[in-house]
């Protein structure tokens, strides 16, 4: 638990790789707000009993910053019928289309008992929440890490919960949402002026999170580029790819799906647009030298 202003706090789960999510706690005079739920039924409970601790009331909001499982599947240990569930209006659909498959990626983790829970508020555009004292701005950036990317934004403190929009530490993923579509999110986000800024992975930071993103999601683009001019696939413009600074990142195999995002867009294929995500699963773990990709949850 690391307490980033009175009653905020980031629920941080080290090392913030595959499925190894953050989440939010916002507590308010009249209601506490929750920001994710984590990926397996055991971090889900421990998440409720750090809520409970601070809070032991039993009014709740949770806000799903996306419908990925690691951010969701623990939706349903707070559900009841003094929580509001809430995610961005495409997210039901999202749900309900990948419903737990995400799993089978890893079956060696401990999923526990976990179920796909609908929200029962959804958000277009914008939308504010008067927890008591504290103010929070749910805002839709458009299409980036998904199209359902809703981020929470508390002005009075100036702490940004920004999802999988904001990787610390970790690659940043756009395979399911869009390369362009990230850099004009992050562009936006910028201009709420954060002091502090929790992403979907990864220890907390200042701005310089948004920065690190946007470098290297440029750097993303600009390898599509040659690659394309190159003849290459997206798996051997990340094989020839020099890494640099990147090289370090946790799951720096995500350089491949982003790859085929930036391919796709390139050749004016729609933000959002539905890539097979299992091909490019498979071209992952070639590029991380055969090795099955390494999930902590």
């Amino acid at each position: 638990m690391v307490t980033v202003a009175d009653g905020v706090h980031a629920y941080v789960q080290e090392p913030g790789g595959w499925c190894v999510s953050n989440a939010g706690i916002v507590v308010g005079t009249d209601t506490v707000l929750v920001v994710d739920t984590a990926a397996t039924e055991k971090r889900a409970l421990a998440l409720r009993d750090a809520v409970d601790a601070l809070a032991p009331g039993p009014r709740r909001i949770v806000v799903s910053t996306h419908h990925h499982g690691d951010h969701t599947f623990g939706n349903h240990v707070f559900s009841g019928p003094h929580t509001l569930l809430v995610s961005h209006e495409a997210g039901p659909a999202e749900l309900v289309r990948k419903g737990t498959a995400l799993q089978s990626m890893w079956p060696h983790v401990e999923w526990g008992h976990t179920q796909v829970v609908l929200p029962t508020w959804t958000v277009r555009e914008r939308a504010t929440l008067h927890l008591g004292g504290i103010t929070a701005e749910l805002i839709h950036p458009g299409v980036a890490h998904t199209p359902d990317d809703l981020v929470v934004w508390l002005p009075e403190q100036r702490v940004l919960f920004a999802g999988d929009l904001v990787f610390s530490g970790a690659a940043p993923f756009v395979l399911m949402g869009s390369l362009a579509g990230s850099l004009a999110a992050l562009a936006r986000l910028r201009k709420l002026d954060p002091l502090v800024v929790v992403g979907g992975h990864g220890p907390v930071g200042g701005p310089g999170l948004l920065t690190f993103t946007e470098e290297y999601l440029r750097w993303v683009a600009a390898l599509a580029e040659k690659g394309l001019a190159d003849g290459l696939s997206p798996l051997e413009t990340a094989a020839r790819a020099d890494e640099g600074a990147f090289a370090a990142l946790l799951d720096r195999e995500r350089l491949v799906g982003n790859l085929h995002r930036a391919f796709h867009e390139a050749a004016g294929g729609a933000p959002g647009a539905r890539i097979e995500s299992a091909p490019v699963m498979r071209e992952m773990v070639a590029f991380n030298g055969g090795r099955p990709l390494r999930c902590l949850a």
